[in-house]
């Protein structure tokens, strides 16, 4: 029984980077018990988790149709500044977000019909908005920080309560993960990654899905932009910036979701996201230099990765 649970444990897709997860946080328990006992510990913990999670979702459901979008942390820098002027105009701080996220979607907009109707591979498309996005950016805001509006309730609710950003996360990957998993939305993007042709064939409308999975990432970049500003209580516009863009990314792939398209999970960006949040809280607590940091950190993704491929070798040879 325990051997036959174990290797239906191991079956589990998510399994291999869950196990590298609880492996890391355990270390890093045991250097400081404070690591998982400090309450400002924890909510460090769930900050570092929380945006690049909200991120590699839309990223996920991209790459999983075999597209990527490097613009994503430019539209996370831009997204709070639209918010801002947007409430300088005298709209309401709920209705400045929406204008930000409707802002946001519209680069993902661009980014998709100029990949599905003009033919220009996504990682170009993606690479000129990033530029694009990043220089409106800097003009609107005169490179000077800005203010988040809204009183302190809602503030509060949005991202400035420690755990609220966590909680954003949360509710993005449960709504993700049922459409990827249980509509026609989600087969559809895994159909359309797998096999474009084939799926066009069977009548799937994939520039449709692609377009729209573009919209959903900008807008999902735009809304963790807008989240990290009233945490902070301020808009910053270097923020993010590709920094997280490729923190997201990388938070995707460790999870399971192959570059390549055609599968991939939204769960399993949580647990990514989780294992970058890990080591990024860890290694500051440790006291690792900042200048050796990036290096330890891709040595750490590529462990990781190297660690999830061969729990997954071995989870396909137990089945025979």
């Amino acid at each position: 029984m325990p051997r036959r649970t174990l290797s239906g444990f191991l079956h589990w897709q998510e399994a291999s980077i869950l196990i590298v997860a609880v492996l890391l946080t355990a270390w890093f328990a045991s250097i400081d018990p404070d690591f998982l006992l400090s309450s400002a510990s924890l909510q460090n913990l769930s900050q570092f988790i929380a945006p690049p999670a909200i991120i590699a979702c839309g990223e996920i459901m991209l790459m999983i149709g075999g597209e990527i979008d490097l613009s994503a942390g430019m539209v996370f820098a831009m997204a709070p500044f639209l918010m801002h002027f947007a409430a300088d105009a005298g709209l309401p701080a709920i209705l400045a977000l929406l204008f930000a996220l409707l802002g946001a979607g519209s680069v993902g907009l661009i980014n998709g019909v100029v990949t599905e109707l003009l033919g220009v591979p996504s990682f170009v498309t993606t690479l000129g908005t990033l530029f694009l996005v990043n220089g409106f950016t800097l003009t609107i805001s005169h490179g000077t920080p800005a203010t988040p509006p809204g009183g302190e309730t809602f503030g509060q609710v949005m991202g400035g309560w420690g755990y609220s950003e966590f909680l954003w996360a949360l509710l993005v990957v449960l709504v993700l993960h049922i459409v990827l998993r249980h509509t026609r939305w989600g087969l559809h993007t895994i159909a359309a990654g797998a096999n474009e042709i084939g799926a066009r064939e069977a009548g799937i409308h994939v520039t449709r899905i692609k377009i729209g999975n573009f919209v959903l990432s900008a807008a999902l970049a735009g809304f963790t932009g807008c989240l990290e500003a009233f945490r902070i209580g301020s808009i910053d516009p270097q923020a993010g910036g590709n920094q997280i863009m490729f923190l997201a990314v990388a938070a995707g792939v460790i999870g399971g979701t192959p570059l390549a398209g055609g599968s991939g999970t939204i769960i399993g960006g949580l647990i990514g996201a989780t294992v970058l949040g890990v080591l990024n809280d860890g290694f500051t607590l440790v006291g690792i230099n900042a200048f050796t940091f990036n290096i330890i950190l891709g040595i750490a993704i590529l462990v990781a990765m190297l660690f999830n491929i061969h729990i997954r070798r071995f989870a396909r040879g137990s089945r025979v």
